[in-house]
């Protein structure tokens, strides 16, 4: 692992313990609303036992409300911090959501094991190599007829939110990130074969829905 992988893993070993408060002033009245949006969007009412892996798991809430959502589904988060991981799996109390530790560009899956793929608010932090890496790996264990779902941040209006916006993106190492962020469904096209996108209710969060 680089040096700056390194770096990145004790920044997020050491946000892990704010990140869940960071997120609720972020995000205010909309956190509820973009997974009940995530959710919904991975079209999972007529699967026995959906499989579902969550990518950049950070705290677990995403893969905890699918788990909540679809009891029957086996539901994994995934992430390379180790902190975050100690905190999903502190909120895991019924143990019945799995957290794994390792790298988004090289997942230990087999091909075809997801009905549902998810990456929320995390993938634009990856620089670009290994951002393309992490999504040619979700297409391949995601399942012929499932979903790679990918939740980013709307840029923001108010100037001054847009600035600081741009300067974390920036301060994440991701030289592209604007280009990502503000690119629409183009560079996923890139990568699958069906891309649409689609908006949150607040209209903070979009989410892209992939398949392969």
């Amino acid at each position: 692992m680089t040096q700056l992988r390194t770096g990145r893993r004790r920044y997020y070993d050491i946000f892990s313990r704010y990140y869940d408060a960071f997120i609720r002033l972020h995000s205010r009245q909309d956190e509820d609303d973009t997974r009940d949006f995530l959710v919904a969007a991975a079209h999972l009412e007529q699967k026995t036992m959906p499989r579902i892996l969550d990518i950049c798991c950070g705290t677990g809430s995403v893969i905890l409300t699918f788990k909540e959502r679809c009891p029957q589904s086996v539901a994994i988060g995934y992430d390379f911090s180790h902190g975050m991981l100690q905190r999903a799996a502190e909120k895991n109390v019924t143990g019945r959501v799995l957290f794994v530790e390792g790298d988004a560009a090289l997942l230990p899956f087999p091909a075809d094991s997801f009905d549902a793929v998810t990456c929320s608010h995390a993938l634009y932090e990856l620089k670009g190599e290994t951002r393309q890496l992490a999504l040619q790996e979700m297409k391949r264990v995601v399942r012929s007829d499932g979903y790679v779902l990918l939740m980013e941040h709307e840029v923001p209006r108010h100037p001054v939110i847009k600035l600081l916006f741009y300067v974390r993106m920036l301060s994440m190492g991701a030289q592209d990130a604007r280009e990502f962020v503000t690119g629409g469904v183009e560079p996923y096209r890139k990568v699958f074969s069906r891309v649409t996108l689609s908006h949150s209710r607040t209209g903070r969060s979009k989410l892209l829905s992939c398949q392969p």
